[in-house]
């Protein structure tokens, strides 16, 4: 069997924390600032974990 080949863009986008759980950033901060509350890009700018449904398939694109 070879080896299972890393999806380069999901491991630009993925990282694991020390327990296994995958982060990941938040969309909706890139552009169009203005209109967003303080509040509101601050929130966007902190880290997430990817849902417990989608882990399967990030685990096995970013190759853990």
């Amino acid at each position: 069997m070879p080896k299972i080949k890393t999806r380069r863009a999901a491991a630009k986008r993925f990282s694991l924390t020390g327990k296994g759980k995958i982060k990941r950033h938040k969309a909706f901060a890139a552009h169009i600032l203005t209109k967003k509350s303080p509040k509101r890009k601050r929130n966007l700018s902190h880290v997430a974990t990817v849902a417990s449904v989608d882990v399967p398939r990030v685990m096995k694109m970013i190759g853990c």
